[in-house]
């Protein structure tokens, strides 16, 4: 009997206990919320209690900081990267999706220049066509980098301050939304900043919902490629044979992925393109791992557009790659 009052005891305080570390992660007192508070109250106009209120509700999430840590970019070569996007079965599904949204696809093409299946791409790699568009809380996921990320707190900070101005101006509960670990919304995975810059009504119901309505969505992706400038009917990457030792600042390396030198002075180097490319048209040189070598390639204007969306090579490499599946398989 009394071991059973002990072990009734010991469950009590391990129960108190976690109850009572649920109650401490929230951010309703924690003095950088309180900052941001203030800020929106005073620049804004935002109510007090009700942000307090909002705060006191969202958590630190310990698993968000944990999937921070391991980016697949840092942990894959292009080999194994491609492996995730590039499969038989996000191909499959891409060319459901654009069966399924042909006609909204064809006009945000004509209205854009971004093709069709560049954004069915995107929606595919972000989210599995919004099969899997995140299961965390954004207030949560926002709140926690904002707050106890300390390497990006300034741009997660900012986000946050997005994020609940957006809500407020389209009328949505903050505490309701869910998206990726990094606060990332809807079918296209848009931050909040982008939602606000980007995101439109594309089927006129003078609202954009990019979470549950695959026609904003779809408007929305071609409207950010749009704005970062995609130009239309130019190409993406051409492949390249390397005849020699390329100059290291030619070559892209982390987030340097702006063109800068011309096809041309990428031939002169030795880094020749495969197929007729403008000798004046500015690249980056790429190169990526194979399980038996290294291959090269020539990534011009549009390529960079790719990589606004996501600061990545492979990330814009595998969005293209599986745009040429699906473009080769749609049907007339």
């Amino acid at each position: 009997m009394h071991k059973f009052l002990r072990v009734l005891l010991v469950a009590s305080c391990l129960l108190w206990s976690t109850l009572s570390c649920a109650q401490e992660v929230n951010y309703g007192a924690n003095p950088a919320a309180m900052e941001v508070i203030d800020e929106l109250v005073s620049q804004e106009g935002f109510d007090r209690e009700e942000l307090i209120e909002i705060f006191s509700d969202a958590g630190r999430q310990q698993s968000i900081l944990d999937a921070m840590s391991r980016p697949a970019e840092k942990t894959k070569a292009w080999y194994e990267y491609r492996e995730i996007f590039l499969n038989d079965k996000r191909e499959k599904q891409g060319l459901e999706f654009y069966q399924q949204h042909r006609e909204t696809l064809q006009r945000a093409e004509q209205e854009t220049g971004v093709p069709a299946a560049m954004i069915v791409s995107i929606i595919g790699v972000e989210t599995y066509y919004g099969r899997i568009a995140g299961s965390y809380r954004v207030i949560d996921a926002l709140s926690t980098l904002a707050f106890d990320y300390p390497r990006r707190s300034e741009f997660f900070n900012k986000e946050l301050k997005h994020f609940l101005i957006l809500t407020r101006d389209q009328g949505m509960d903050p505490l309701l939304l869910k998206g990726s670990y990094a606060g990332a919304m809807g079918y296209g995975q848009f931050m909040p900043s982008s939602y606000r810059s980007y995101a439109i009504d594309f089927d006129g119901d003078e609202k954009a919902d990019i979470w549950n309505n695959p026609v904003d969505a779809i408007g929305s992706v071609a409207n950010y490629f749009k704005a970062h400038g995609w130009t239309e009917g130019d190409p993406v990457i051409v492949a390249a044979n390397a005849t020699a030792a390329i100059p290291e600042e030619m070559m892209s390396r982390g987030r340097n992925l702006k063109p800068r030198f011309s096809v041309a002075e990428f031939t002169a180097a030795g880094l020749e393109p495969t197929m007729q490319t403008d000798p004046e048209a500015e690249a980056i040189g790429i190169e990526f791992e194979l399980a038996d070598g290294m291959e090269y390639w020539l990534g011009l204007h549009n390529f960079y557009v790719i990589t606004r969306y996501n600061h990545s090579a492979m990330y814009a490499m595998s969005v293209y790659q599986l745009s040429q599946r699906i473009a080769a398989g749609v049907s007339p």
